[in-house]
C-alpha cells in the first residue's frame, strides 16, 4: 500500500482499516499504518501512546496469539468523518495451541473504532474478549457448566 497524505474518501478510510486487519492476519508491519503519536487501547491492556508502545503490545500479542484470520468477507462498516468503524469475527489459534473461532467459542466477534487522518492511523480502540483460549471460565456461570 502507497502512503500519501492529504484529503481522505471514506473508502480510503476503510481501506487503510482493512490494510491494518489483513497485516494483522500475515503478520505483516502494522506500525507503518499507524500516526507516530497514535492512541491505541485494548481489553485488558490499557490505552497506550506512540509506536513504541504499541510496537511493544504487538510484540506481546505475539506470544499469546500463534494464528489469526479475520473473516474480511463479513465485515460491517461505519464511517463518519475521520472515524471507521469496522466489526467482524475472526478464528485462530493461540501460542500453546488452542483454537478458536467465532460461533464456535466465545472468542471471535470484535469491533475496531479507528481514527484516520492524512493515511495514519491516528488512535484504535479495540473491542473484543481477550481470552482467546477461554480459560477465564470461573467467573462466568454460564462458562462454568
Amino acid at each position: 500500500m502507497t502512503i500519501t497524505t492529504g484529503t481522505m474518501t471514506d473508502e480510503q478510510r476503510k481501506s487503510v482499516a482493512l490494510e491494518f486487519l489483513k497485516r494483522v492476519d500475515s503478520g505483516g508491519n502494522v506500525l507503518e499504518l499507524f500516526a507516530d503519536d497514535a492512541e491505541f487501547c485494548f481489553p485488558k491492556y490499557g490505552t497506550v501512546r506512540g509506536i513504541d508502545k504499541i510496537g511493544e503490545f504487538f510484540g506481546q500479542l505475539g506470544g499469546i496469539i500463534s494464528a489469526i484470520e479475520h473473516h474480511t468477507a463479513y465485515f460491517n462498516y461505519v464511517v463518519d468523518g475521520d472515524k471507521v468503524v469496522v466489526e467482524g469475527t475472526s478464528h485462530g489459534t493461540t501460542a500453546n495451541g488452542v483454537e478458536w473461532r467465532a460461533g464456535v467459542t466465545s472468542a471471535g466477534p470484535w469491533c475496531d473504532v479507528f481514527e484516520i487522518r492524512d493515511f495514519k492511523i491516528q488512535r484504535l480502540f479495540v473491542y473484543l474478549d481477550p481470552d482467546y483460549a477461554g480459560e477465564d471460565t470461573a467467573r462466568y456461570p454460564w462458562l462454568a457448566e
